[in-house]
């Protein structure tokens, strides 16, 4: 009698994360699954791409800050690049905020960096199958949203555009105009720009109570 051996076949995974013991422990759970492989890892956009343009991978997992550089930005290169390629991002930042912000993008889920390794695994199949991640009461905030309703926790922040957020993140980390310009690459009059825009946004007055705001919404949704 002849036995036949159904192969099961490997999903490529890339990790681009700017912390290389997040990515140990990300590769580490991944490789675990019988379905799942690490095909690569990256720490910076630049990387990211190469390493994408090598191995094809059919998920990958992004985080939303890169050693300054925006991993929205990312996302939203890689779906005008690879238009099938699946993304789920793990990150630590607010996902009342952010996971509207990354399915817009092109990425089909967002994880929390809070929740169990081995919760990543389950979101990365889900992804992978084409269907959307999110926690059980994000998942609930956007569809009452979708269906007109108002979610009792809005905050302001989520009013500002994704290079806006990025400026009013920065100042929260204690960046002075000239360094987040550098870091993103435009001019310092132009952040002064968004830094008013911020605050006609947020209602507020001074450049004390910005940078005060920015600093306590840091530390909140980090």
């Amino acid at each position: 009698m002849t036995h036949t051996t159904r192969s099961l076949i490997k999903h490529p995974v890339l990790v681009v994360d700017d912390h290389p013991i997040v990515r140990r422990g990300l590769i580490d759970v991944i490789n675990e699954g019988v379905d799942l492989e690490v095909c690569g890892e990256a720490a910076s956009v630049p990387e990211a791409l190469r390493q994408i343009e090598a191995t094809q991978p059919h998920v990958v997992i992004i985080d939303i800050s890169l050693g300054g550089e925006d991993g929205i930005e990312l996302i939203d290169y890689i779906k005008s690049r690879w238009p099938t390629m699946r993304m789920l991002v793990s990150s630590a930042h607010d996902e009342k905020i952010f996971a509207g912000r990354v399915l817009r993008a092109g990425a089909l889920g967002f994880i929390s960096k809070r929740e169990p390794l081995p919760q990543v695994v389950e979101a990365v199949r889900k992804v992978l199958r084409g269907e959307i991640y999110l926690s059980p009461q994000m998942a609930t905030s956007l569809l009452q949203r979708a269906a007109g309703g108002e979610s009792l926790d809005e905050d302001p922040v989520q009013t500002l555009s994704n290079r806006e957020l990025q400026v009013f993140e920065m100042i929260g980390e204690g960046l002075n105009t000239r360094e987040i310009a550098n870091r993103l690459g435009i001019s310092p009059k132009t952040v002064e720009s968004h830094r008013k825009v911020i605050k006609t946004k947020l209602n507020i007055s001074t450049s004390a109570q910005l940078n005060r705001r920015a600093f306590q919404w840091v530390q909140k949704s980090r």
